[in-house]
């Protein structure tokens, strides 16, 4: 069983070295886990998972090995479906929120609710609404949903007073994850590293430099220490490209957020977007609709955005082998005279840091994906996730 579990996080992607699975044993060996399969997952958690990016890898492969062993806590599907009333938290009376807002403090026996709560999954064959002994809602005991008590397991439902020690059921860290593709918000927090491009301004030091103040606070036992520094001017200049239609449909919203967030930021002296369909050729489109005429020439580009501009190229690289070799492989406009693997090369000529960020790319080199092998031979090619999106800014970062 444990060997299948060490493979099964190995499969999951957490990486688990010989010395700390030995750990485990003898964490085993001494009963730390006190034969509760709860325990034994906290105590493995504790020793084998680096960081809570990698905690939902670990939830699923626990799972993987483990969902055959009936767990004294364990929720049956039919119960979650007695307790999936979402319609009923809107039947909380105002003076019953007022009146668990008021209690200021209560003491909570979690070991006996615990006992309470595994005696109540053995006895119950029934729903129940109301009440104050039974897994139900509305209820006033510790087990349930949208019920009045403070405190306990909550069962189903959504997150009423956030006063439940215990969620059963759910994957808490999937948004912890660093391979997931990104989010908007994500999108802004990577994008914000290129800050330290921007040059120091020759005048007063007027802004806040916080990671200086937590440095001399913390040297200083605690003592706070205001450090200022001079503002920075933005100097950095992105050139964002974006791959539109096609097998991109289904990323629409993703390009607009990265989009939005691109624009929103105000780290950069100048930006400019522009759209193209599968690769670059001799024109690139003003909108994401890629329509003809509504175009910029990349020889005007090349012409007017000087080699300082960093380039983020956002496609998914899956085209036809003749649309990157072919010089008349561009079937939805011209080519100007050049493959596109040749304009690639050029635009790599041009500007000295780019990156490709790809939102499905094979993590192995595959036949049919001949094109994005061929592109990660002129661009470095990242995944489109948090992790994917960090190493892409480390890239452009670098100054030689």
């Amino acid at each position: 069983m444990f060997q299948n579990f060490f493979n099964a996080l190995k499969n999951r992607g957490v990486n688990v070295s010989l010395s700390e699975w030995l750990t485990l044993q003898q964490a085993l060996d001494e009963g730390l886990c006190e034969s509760s399969l709860t325990r034994f997952y906290h105590v493995a958690r504790s020793i084998l998972v680096h960081s809570e990016a990698d905690f939902d890898k670990y939830d699923l492969a626990f799972e993987d090995c483990f969902k055959s062993l009936k767990m004294e806590t364990e929720v049956s599907a039919q119960m979650l479906r007695w307790l999936d009333k979402p319609d009923e938290n809107a039947m909380l009376h105002e003076k019953d929120k007022e009146y668990l807002n008021s209690v200021e403090s209560f003491e909570i026996d979690k070991d006996d609710v615990e006992k309470q709560f595994k005696q109540r999954l053995k006895d119950q064959d029934s729903e129940h609404n109301g009440g104050a002994y039974w897994i139900g809602t509305m209820g006033k005991t510790s087990f349930g949903n949208t019920g009045g008590n403070i405190g306990g397991i909550r069962v189903g439902g959504a997150t009423g007073y956030q006063s439940a020690f215990q969620v059963i059921g759910a994957r808490r860290y999937r948004d912890f994850r660093d391979d997931r593709v990104l989010t908007g918000r994500q999108f802004m927090t990577a994008l914000r590293r290129l800050r330290q491009f921007s040059t120091k301004l020759d005048i007063p030091k007027t802004e806040l430099d916080i990671n200086s103040t937590v440095d001399r606070t913390c040297n200083n036992g605690g003592c706070l220490e205001i450090v200022m520094d001079r503002p920075r001017k933005n100097s950095v200049k992105l050139l964002l490209l974006m791959d539109s239609g096609g097998t991109m449909i289904p990323y629409c919203q993703l390009l607009n957020e990265l989009f939005q967030s691109v624009h929103k930021s105000n780290h950069y002296r100048e930006v400019k977007t522009y759209y193209f369909h599968n690769c670059i050729y001799s024109h690139v489109y003003n909108t994401p609709a890629c329509e003809n005429g509504d175009w910029t020439e990349t020889e005007w580009m090349f012409r007017n955005l000087d080699k300082d501009f960093k380039v983020i190229i956002v496609g998914d690289a899956a085209m036809a082998p003749e649309e990157l070799y072919a010089r008349d492989g561009n079937y939805r406009g011209p080519n100007g005279g050049y493959s596109g693997q040749e304009w690639l090369l050029r635009l790599r000529r041009k500007y000295r840091r780019v990156v490709w960020m790809n939102p499905k790319m094979s993590p192995t080199p595959a036949p049919w994906r001949e094109a994005e092998t061929a592109i990660k031979e002129i661009f470095p090619m990242l995944p489109l996730t948090v992790a994917g999106l960090n190493a892409g800014m480390e890239i452009l970062m670098q100054r030689q």
